[in-house]
């Protein structure tokens, strides 16, 4: 997302495209359900630890490790293959996010490379830090065009900037631009995805959309399909209202999703209690 010439909130400005604000309502509503259920007041902890698992099986299966959630739950040792590798990240990630909310609105170029860091874990010296001149990304499943190290820093640095004015943009928006961005420019060497979701998370969760965590739209991101994911993204690097739109939108449905999968949650712990 250039901001070149933008107004002075190109955040707040893309709430005003066609659609975005519905999506932003439902989205409201979706969430609102789900707080409002009983069961949150006694056992919200179990939701939140829930909601955790289940996005990051989510999030590891846009990746390329699509596991059943069971096999998530009960597996120990994530060192063996690749696979076992994505989900072990996408896990770490989950874990780690909730962790660095004081820090993303004031750095998040920081939060970011420690998010690679943490997902990366010890694949050497471009771990936690931007791909330089003549790096590649490694981003399994995603095949669009690849900017150079110089356009992925100033885009960082643009984004970044952004997150630090603050403005008046939904958090849905903001979520959005962050994670097309983070998958638009890949600008680590490997992990890409699942720290772009990682970092959507983030903004729900500290903008107060969803300060529990109990919405993970990685997991609505998985339900809804890679093709719809990637044919989204495709949108989203157009850069056109229309793309977009159908972006941020594509984004609302993921949480709307999440929401749905925890209010599940909640209605089997209620049945369970009764």
């Amino acid at each position: 997302m250039s901001t070149t010439g933008a107004a002075a909130d190109p955040l707040a400005a893309l709430g005003s495209l066609p659609g975005v604000a519905d999506s932003v309502e439902s989205v409201r509503k979706a969430v609102d359900r789900v707080y409002g259920h009983r069961i949150m007041r006694r056992r919200g902890n179990e939701i939140t630890s829930e909601a955790a698992l289940r996005g990051a099986r989510g999030s590891a299966a846009l990746s390329g490790a699509d596991w059943a959630l069971e096999e998530v739950r009960r597996r120990t040792d994530f060192s063996v293959g690749e696979g076992d590798r994505t989900v072990g990240a996408a896990l770490r990630l989950t874990a780690e996010a909730g962790q660095l909310l004081s820090i993303w609105r004031q750095s998040p170029l920081r939060v970011l490379a420690r998010l690679h860091l943490v997902a990366a874990a010890d694949r050497g010296e471009a771990v936690g830090r931007p791909r330089q001149s003549g790096e590649k990304a490694e981003e399994p499943l995603v095949e669009l065009p690849l900017p150079d190290a110089d356009e992925v820093a100033g885009r960082l640095e643009g984004l970044s900037q952004l997150i630090i004015a603050g403005g008046s943009a939904p958090a849905l928006v903001t979520a959005a631009v962050v994670h097309g961005e983070l998958i638009a420019l890949r600008p680590f060497a490997s992990h890409n995805g699942l720290v772009a979701r990682a970092a959507e998370r983030i903004v729900l969760i500290g903008s107060g959309l969803d300060p529990k965590s109990i919405c993970p739209a990685e997991v609505g991101h998985a339900e809804l399909g890679r093709a719809a994911y990637l044919g989204a993204l495709d949108g989203y690097v157009s850069g056109t209202p229309d793309g977009m739109a159908a972006w941020i939108a594509h984004c609302g449905r993921a949480v709307e999703l999440g929401a749905r999968e925890s209010a599940a949650v909640c209605e089997a712990l209620q049945r369970g209690a009764a």
